[in-house]
């Protein structure tokens, strides 16, 4: 079954290209289908290309989903043409009555600053504090789950002196749940990202679950034990060439990095990187999209009640 996405999305020819079902509003509208309503509040500075990255993947899926793309108002996007957002975006005022299936936050590159330095950090509280009562599931993503840790669960993050870089193995670290079924025993996920959160800080939060890690990147995957609320630290949305372009720009920037890990063949920067993490990109979210929004929600999102969904702390 398909995304519904703005009939010009950008993103809408790239994924048709791909095979990606994609069906536009004008049809959709003419469907008796209940889709789910799925909301992504994109914190990415390039904007086009992430949206790209996860409607790709919540399109490999059988269940039919309308998106909402919503970005902060108050940080002025410096990477992404303002027409773009006024075409396609909107705002968390704009929907904050409304009811959804899921949202997912991205990640955005201001893990080095604390929470509270970030220019849209109030505003992305209320956000959050608003998903617990207004959203079934929600997916946090890289530096999004450790903000979405930090803020649900008090759990800290830690600044690192080196960038986790690169493609790392993880292991399951719990069997039998629903959002790892499927997962081979070691799987591929790229990070990038100067910060992390540790297993000893989720141990302490009775509400939390940790589902995966790795001996090189730390905790990946975490997620309450009702799936309402579930943290990656990596980033299966990424396309093949998304690690290469971050390193050839902090090369050009004159950054001190170093290669990615477990990514270009023979450490040669000029080969094609080697992708190990897309049947895993695939597989989560269409477990998030079925066993933590799909099955739970009901037909009718007006049946759902604020005071039942609220989440505790």
């Amino acid at each position: 079954m398909p995304i519904i996405i703005p009939d010009n999305l950008p993103a809408s020819s790239i994924l048709q290209g791909e095979n990606i079902f994609v069906m536009h509003e004008k049809r959709a509208v003419q469907q008796d289908i209940r889709p789910l309503r799925l909301a992504i509040l994109n914190l990415m500075p390039l904007k086009i290309i992430t949206e790209t990255q996860i409607l790709r993947l919540l399109g490999n899926s059988p269940l039919q989903a309308e998106i909402t793309l919503l970005h902060p108002e108050s940080h002025d996007s410096k990477n992404t043409p303002a027409s773009h957002l006024d075409n396609f975006y909107t705002t968390f005022a704009s929907v904050s009555g409304q009811m959804f299936d899921g949202m997912i936050i991205t990640g955005a590159p201001v893990e080095q600053l604390d929470f509270e330095e970030w220019t849209y950090w109030d505003e992305l509280c209320e956000i959050m504090d608003w998903t617990r009562s207004h959203v079934f599931s929600t997916m946090h993503i890289c530096v999004g789950a450790l903000a979405g840790l930090y803020y649900h669960y008090d759990v800290p993050k830690y600044v690192l002196d080196r960038k986790v870089f690169g493609v790392f193995p993880h292991r399951i670290c719990k069997l039998g749940s629903p959002l790892l079924r499927g997962f081979d025993d070691e799987f591929f996920v790229p990070h990038s990202r100067y910060a992390e959160t540790r297993r000893e800080d989720i141990a302490k939060v009775p509400y939390l679950e940790l589902l995966a890690e790795s001996d090189q990147a730390g905790v990946y995957l975490v997620a309450t034990h009702d799936g309402r609320q579930v943290f990656a630290t990596g980033h299966s949305e990424y396309d093949p060439l998304t690690l290469k372009e971050e390193y050839d720009r902090d090369l050009a920037k004159g950054d001190s990095i170093e290669l990615p890990v477990n990514y270009f063949p023979d450490d040669d920067p000029a080969g094609a990187p080697r992708v190990k993490w897309r049947s895993h990109a695939s597989l989560l979210f269409s477990n998030w999209l079925n066993y933590c929004v799909y099955q739970e929600t009901p037909y009718d999102l007006k049946e759902l009640d604020h005071g039942n969904m609220v989440l505790p702390r």
